[in-house]
C-alpha cells in the first residue's frame, strides 16, 4: 500500500537513536526528505548522516536541544531552509525515568517533563508556521504511561499528558487539515541484546497478546501510517503499538 509520502518534508526529534533512528529511516526510504535531529553531534549522528546519504539527496542531521526555546525556533529554521516548508513533524525525543516518589527530586521530575513534553510544545510551536495544509503532527507516547508503573510518577505525568495536549491541539488545527496524534509503544527492544534483562523480558512476552516484545520498525510502520494520506481521516487519536500487552 502506497502510503503517499513520497516527496513529504519531515521533521523527527531524537532522531539518531532507537525508535527515533528507525523512524528517520523508514520515512527516507519511503521517499520523504527528513531533518534529524539530536542533543548533541556524536557516533550516532554522523552514521545517521551516511545511511540518509545513501538513500538520497535532501536530508539532514543537526544538533538541538528541544527543550530550549531558542534552540526549537533555530531548528524550525534550519527546517525552512531544507525543505521549505513541513508536511509532518514527529516529536520523538523522549526519556524513560524511575524513582520512588518519596525520592523523586523536583529538578528530576522537571528534567523528565521538560524533555518528554515541553519539548513537543516548543517544536510544535515553532513548526506550525511552515506545517502544510493537511499536514500531520505525531507525538511519541508510552502505553506503560497510560497503564501506570511503579516508581515513575514523573514518567507517567509527563507521557499521559501527551494525549491531552494531543487532543487539545487536533480540534485546535483540524479546521487547516492538521492532524495531531499520539503513537504510544510497548517494551521496545532497538539493538542487539537491548531491551529489559532475560527474566523480565519472559515475563512480559507471558503477558504480550501477540507474545513478543516489540521493535523499532513496528512503531516507525505506525508512525508512518498516521504520516500517511490513508489515515487522513484519523485525528486526537493514541495508537497503542505494545502487542496487546
Amino acid at each position: 500500500m502506497d502510503l503517499g509520502l513520497a516527496g513529504k518534508r519531515v521533521l523527527v526529534t531524537g532522531g539518531t537513536r532507537g525508535i527515533g533512528r528507525e523512524t528517520v529511516l523508514a520515512f527516507a526510504r519511503a521517499g520523504a526528505r527528513v531533518v534529524a535531529c539530536s542533543r548533541g553531534g556524536d557516533d550516532a549522528a554522523d552514521s545517521l548522516a551516511r545511511e540518509l546519504k545513501g538513500l538520497g539527496d535532501g536530508h539532514r542531521v543537526v544538533a538541538a536541544d528541544v527543550t530550549d526555546a531558542t534552540a526549537a525556533a533555530a531548528l524550525a529554521d534550519t527546517c525552512r531552509e531544507t525543505l521549505g516548508g513541513l508536511d509532518v513533524v514527529v516529536n520523538n525525543v523522549g526519556i524513560d525515568a524511575r524513582s520512588p516518589f518519596e525520592k523523586l527530586t523536583e529538578q528530576e521530575w522537571h528534567r523528565v517533563v521538560e524533555t518528554n513534553l515541553t519539548s513537543c510544545f516548543l517544536v510544535t510551536q515553532a513548526a506550525l508556521p511552515l506545517l502544510a495544509e493537511h499536514g500531520s503532527v505525531i507525538n511519541i507516547g508510552a502505553s506503560a504511561g497510560m497503564r501506570g508503573r511503579p516508581e515513575s510518577a514523573h514518567y507517567g505525568a509527563s507521557k499521559t499528558a501527551l494525549s491531552g495536549f494531543t487532543r487539545s491541539l487536533a480540534r485546535e488545527l483540524g479546521g487547516r487539515g492538521i492532524r495531531v496524534n499520539v503513537v504510544a509503544p510497548g517494551v521496545i527492544v532497538t539493538e542487539p541484546g537491548g531491551g529489559p534483562p532475560p527474566p523480565v523480558a519472559d515475563l512480559i512476552r507471558a503477558v504480550t497478546a501477540l507474545g513478543r516484545l516489540g521493535t523499532g520498525a513496528d512503531v516507525a510502520a505506525a508512525v508512518l501510517f498516521l504520516a500517511g494520506d490513508v489515515s487522513r481521516y484519523i485525528t486526537g487519536v493514541t495508537l497503542n503499538v505494545d502487542g496487546g500487552i
